[in-house]
């Protein structure tokens, strides 16, 4: 299911006197949030005026959050990103939940779970039986959003009732 918000991180903490705030970034690498030029936190539109990535995380700087005091009474909330900023070829491990998963035109479940992993991402599908679908262009074959269909090949041992 295509989301209207992405949600791209938590704001931690300050940084500095002029509104700047901390985000533990929970996309794909920190970088990726300093191409946007608008977000969401708590309901509202802000304009980013900076962005950088720091360690693991990103110093955050929007519009109307001048001092140290506003960026302070926005820690803990979410940042989202608006998902018509974002190229419908990314898909967000949020938006797979609920993703009716067929092999060969046989529903095998939905997707309840996206488990991430070193070498790839894991889909939890759960239907008459749970699989595990590791994320790789070998079992996944396509991926529709508008349909809410997912394409895949099931092998031996991905069952995991299976003995």
């Amino acid at each position: 299911m295509k989301l209207q918000f992405i949600d791209a991180g938590e704001i931690v903490t300050t940084h500095g006197v002029r509104g700047e705030m901390k985000v533990l970034c929970w996309l794909d690498s920190p970088e990726d949030l300093c191409e946007f030029k608008r977000c969401r936190i708590d309901g509202r539109e802000y304009k980013i005026q900076s962005c950088r990535v720091q360690k693991t995380c990103n110093l955050l700087k929007v519009d109307s959050i001048d001092t140290m005091e506003a960026a302070q009474s926005m820690r803990g909330k979410i940042v989202q990103l608006y998902r018509e900023d974002v190229s419908d070829d990314v898909i967000f491990a949020a938006e797979l939940i609920g993703m009716e998963v067929f092999c060969t035109d046989r529903l095998l479940g939905t997707i309840e779970d996206v488990l991430d992993y070193p070498g790839n991402q894991v889909y939890v599908v759960r239907g008459e039986h749970e699989y595990l679908i590791p994320a790789v262009k070998a079992f996944v074959h396509s991926t529709s959003l508008a349909d809410n269909r997912m394409e895949v090949t099931v092998i031996e041992g991905m069952r995991s009732d299976e003995d």
